[in-house]
């Protein structure tokens, strides 16, 4: 069993400090998870993610292993840790989010997610059961339920339909679950997620529901989808008032480093987001004192580090100047320093918050981050 324990929470907020056991490797809460949705984090090696950016878990996705290499690829090379070689804990989505960004490819039924492949069009079916037996294979630590992203807007009818489905499916993917067995040896959780959009009352009814099950972690979805931050908070808030105290809670795919302190000081222990990667890629880089776009003419004879406080989290050596240059060459170690960076000032952020929880001071030191954080520099 994956066991989490509650060993602090902070007085004057919902902030916790824990720690969530594995097969794998013990997880230091609150967390952020790099995106390996393909089995690796974009431009940054295995080595890297442990000894330079202090990774203590990563999210991979089943929609694309499934499609990409194949399922029966990674099962012949004895599970994803074996095939990408990622000695760390991985959780792994359950592609839910990804079919319903194929909007215009894929149908719902009571059955599952009928969609088409963005590679080559053919078509494939998941259903709650069918994701299951992939993530079964895939070996990965935590498992996700199959559900529905409800997007952002959308009516009442609509949520409370999807809403319907996502349970639905919950409740065959969780019978599913407890009837199979792990194939590598190593256990493995399977947590339930909470929709119901940006109505309060939807998601109150998806969070009671869904504590009946009992997993080892729940998590919340559907949100920074295009919402207003004070809806995404107060839904947290809601939520997480419901959601059993003695378990870990995941906030899906958020966010910035502002929306992770405050998503922290409303009780939110795990998060992943492309962010750090995808904007990095694209020249956003995140310091102490705010993001800069380092494409921007300013930074071109700027020869200081990444971080304007003399901090870099990849090489001293790095200067905006020599960074900016990479990437408006279209370098590929420009895109590389720009992740490992981003990446490294995210776990260094929650290394940060935990030790704040544990002083007893993090509300304070957060309400001191949040406007430096939100900085466009």
């Amino acid at each position: 069993m994956n066991k989490f324990t509650l060993q602090k929470t902070d007085e004057s907020s919902n902030a916790r400090l824990g720690i969530l056991e594995t097969a794998h490797g013990e997880i230091q809460t609150p967390i952020f998870m790099p995106v390996g949705t393909a089995g690796t984090v974009k431009g940054i090696h295995q080595k890297e993610l442990t000894e330079d950016i202090h990774a203590q878990i990563i999210l991979s996705n089943t929609y694309h292993l499934y499609l990409r290499p194949g399922i029966e690829i990674i099962k012949a090379a004895g599970g994803l840790h074996r095939f990408a070689n990622v000695p760390l804990p991985i959780l792994t989505d359950s592609g839910g989010y990804q079919v319903f960004s194929l909007s215009e490819q894929r149908k719902l039924t009571d059955d599952g997610a009928l969609f088409r492949s963005h590679i080559d069009g053919s078509k494939h079916l998941f259903t709650p059961e069918s994701v299951v037996d992939t993530q079964r294979i895939l070996g990965s630590d935590i498992m996700m339920a199959l559900d529905e992203c409800t997007p952002y807007p959308c009516d009442r009818k609509y949520a409370e339909k999807s809403l319907e489905l996502t349970h639905s499916w919950l409740k065959r993917g969780w019978e599913h679950y407890i009837k199979t067995q792990p194939l590598y040896g190593h256990y493995q959780s399977y947590f339930p997620i909470v929709q119901g959009g940006t109505y309060e009352d939807l998601r109150i009814r998806s969070a009671e529901f869904i504590r009946q099950f009992p997993a080892d972690g729940y998590a919340i979805g559907g949100l920074s989808v295009g919402e207003p931050h004070e809806k995404m908070y107060r839904i947290i808030e809601v939520v997480n008032a419901l959601l059993p105290q003695d378990k870990p809670r995941y906030l899906m795919g958020v966010g910035t480093p502002e929306n992770l302190l405050e998503g922290i000081t409303r009780g939110v222990d795990m998060f992943d987001c492309v962010m750090p990667t995808r904007n990095g890629r694209n020249g956003m880089i995140f310091t102490q004192n705010g993001t800069l776009n380092i494409k921007n003419k300013k930074w071109k004879r700027d020869f200081s580090p990444l971080d304007s406080d003399g901090v870099s989290f990849v090489d001293s050596t790095y200067s905006k100047a020599y960074l900016r240059h990479l990437i408006t060459s279209g370098e590929m170690l420009g895109a590389q320093i720009a992740s490992q960076h981003n990446l490294a000032f995210y776990l260094n952020l929650m290394q940060s918050a935990r030790q704040h929880i544990a002083l007893g001071d993090f509300k304070q030191w957060k309400d001191k981050q949040v406007p430096n954080l939100s900085k466009r520099l």
